[in-house]
């Protein structure tokens, strides 16, 4: 197996790991069974590769690849999914499951994206590159997602306030009711957590080997993770029912304010966000 065969595999598997996070969180949220589905098909599909890369080191070397930090840490990572995949056929590990898969989606990354891994490999442009381009897909993905929830909360505003004001007209028919758009910001914020959450630990392993003076007190890393806490408290205030119906929109509309201004303002505030 050629390294670049190597690293697109072990890239393909960080990507289909982030994804399954996605639904991990969603299902962890809403107990959904489809979630829950689409979960464990695409952690198979990792961990199938994975045993597969690791059958193939153990042929390569003759030995079990735990002799150094570089293996030790994609065999942690290899263990964690193992017992993942067992704890998979209950709901009530949901909250263990979604968690350990977090750890193991960082064990994953660091063995991928490492800065010894880099530094000894003879595609280390390569590799860099494409973690940053990974890092800014999933910010990108994480940015859509809550602007649709806007889209959603004001929809919803607006609905709640012709209905109240009992003012109908002809294109009143066109819009979605209430609950679809309740159901869509809840759906816009499931996905975009946990794809912010992706990006920014790709981004900070970037930043670990790219920068040899950067911080992790960085303006724009700062307001990222200020921005993850924020919709994470908005999500968690209204699943105990303390931030419902025109509440739950307003705190939408407020969080994607922050967004704007953590993507023009903290970039702009940023040592090493060079691109505004």
């Amino acid at each position: 197996m050629t390294e670049m065969t190597l690293v697109r595999l072990e890239e393909l598997m960080v990507v289909l790991y982030a994804v399954s996070l996605v639904f991990y969180f969603i299902d962890y949220l809403k107990r959904d069974r489809l979630a829950h589905r689409y979960a464990f098909v695409l952690l198979a599909i990792v961990y199938f590769l994975q045993t597969i890369n690791l059958f193939w080191a153990v042929l390569a070397t003759s030995r079990i690849p735990i002799y150094s930090l570089f293996d030790s840490v994609y065999l942690i990572a290899w263990i964690l999914i193992s017992i993942s995949l067992i704890l998979h056929a209950s709901h009530k590990y949901s909250f263990f499951i979604f968690f350990i898969n977090i750890i193991g989606f960082i064990f994953m990354t660091i063995h991928t994206f490492g800065p010894t891994r880099i530094a000894e490999s003879s595609i280390r442009e390569t590799l860099i590159s494409e973690l940053l381009i990974i890092h800014i897909t999933f910010a990108i993905l994480a940015y859509v997602a809550f602007a649709i929830g806007l889209i959603f909360a004001v929809l919803y505003l607006l609905l709640y306030s012709l209905l109240k004001q009992k003012k109908w007209s002809k294109q009143f028919d066109r819009y979605p009711s209430l609950n679809q758009t309740m159901v869509g910001m809840k759906v816009t914020t499931y996905v975009g957590i946990p794809l912010l959450f992706v990006s920014l630990t790709l981004g900070v392993q970037w930043a670990n080997i790219m920068l040899n003076d950067w911080s992790i007190l960085d303006f724009k890393i700062v307001s990222s993770f200020f921005l993850l806490m924020v919709y994470g408290v908005i999500l968690y205030l209204h699943k105990i029912d303390k931030l419902r119906a025109n509440d739950y929109a307003w705190a939408n509309v407020i969080a994607f304010l922050l967004v704007i201004i953590n993507f023009f303002l903290a970039s702009r505030l940023s040592h090493f966000h060079y691109w505004l």
